[in-house]
């Protein structure tokens, strides 16, 4: 749809996922499925561990941080996803896109930086144990995670900024499933060079920064492991880790497509950031169920006292 100079743009038109005609239908209940199971999954990790004593650890309190965050993720693009799908309801308000690119960068970068503190908590568990509750304490644990919220509230504000104060007077047809800043900026009547820069570099750098903190940490963590000469420590360490790496893994994989391929960037981008905002969220509390015999055991505990409650 096309605007005049002096129009303001007061919603866009999100064109969904492309080449999905005759699909929808099942890619609806697909999706719903997912969504379905992210929120039950995280919703039931949240509540085992803040319903057991056992787990009010520094790791466990870190996890929490994660449902919440894989929660609201995969809120913020799949109910109006599964809108697009089942009534081609497609329009979405100045103000419903802005809210999709502050919160998806918001909880994106979050996320980022949380599996960093993590991997750092990890760290300290296996190289230093003896210290590792006065390290790891409740303070220190409590600015860790509040300094991910923060850090990227600001993050995700400046981009949101930069994106919303250009002027859209080309057309408000939005070539993806979500409000994002690159699908939007293409729609700006202005020089977004400077925009796409920042966006580009920050969006970049913060992960890239975040690997590499994560990296260091494990590189340290089997330095430290293949020091101690002992099978059982080994294995322990891989069960603390192993969870873990396997969340990184689906989290920084995506990224490192899309940055490392560049040309398929058109074709990768819809079907991986559906990935990351669908499919990741709903397998991450299953990656730490079944990899880890307490959180099975607080499980079983809620369960029980669910059956002795009726």
């Amino acid at each position: 749809m096309g605007l005049g100079n002096g129009t303001v743009v007061t919603h866009f038109i999100l064109l969904g996922i492309p080449n999905t005609d005759g699909l929808q239908t099942i890619l609806f209940f697909t999706f719903l499925a997912f969504y379905l199971c992210t929120l039950l999954g995280n919703g039931v990790i949240f509540s085992a561990i803040l319903g057991d004593p056992r787990l009010h650890t520094p790791m466990y309190f870190f996890l929490c941080n994660l449902s919440v965050l894989d929660i609201g993720l995969s809120s913020v693009s799949t109910p109006k996803l599964l809108a697009i799908l089942w009534d081609q309801s497609r329009v979405i308000s100045l103000g419903g896109c802005m809210a999709q690119v502050f919160f998806w960068h918001f909880l994106a970068s979050t996320e980022c930086l949380l599996l960093t503190v993590m991997a750092y908590d990890r760290y300290v568990a296996i190289c230093h144990p003896l210290r590792y509750l006065l390290i790891m304490n409740r303070r220190m644990c409590s600015l860790l995670a509040s300094g991910s919220w923060i850090a990227s509230s600001f993050h995700a504000t400046i981009l949101t900024s930069l994106t919303f104060t250009l002027p859209y007077c080309r057309s408000n047809v939005v070539d993806y499933f979500l409000c994002d800043i690159f699908p939007v900026v293409k729609l700006a009547c202005a020089d977004t060079h400077i925009l796409e820069t920042v966006a580009f570099t920050n969006i970049g750098l913060v992960p890239l920064t975040c690997f590499l903190l994560i990296l260091t940490s494990y590189v340290r963590i089997i330095y430290a492991v293949l020091k101690m000469n002992s099978a059982h420590a080994w294995r322990k360490a891989a069960s603390t880790c192993a969870s873990h790496l396997a969340v990184v893994t689906l989290f920084f994989g995506p990224c490192a497509l899309i940055y490392t391929q560049p040309h398929l960037s058109q074709v990768l981008g819809p079907p991986v950031q559906i990935f990351s905002n669908v499919v990741t969220p709903m397998l991450n509390p299953a990656i730490y169920a079944l990899r880890n015999k307490e959180v099975k055991s607080a499980l079983r505990k809620l369960k029980g006292d669910r059956t002795h409650a009726r």
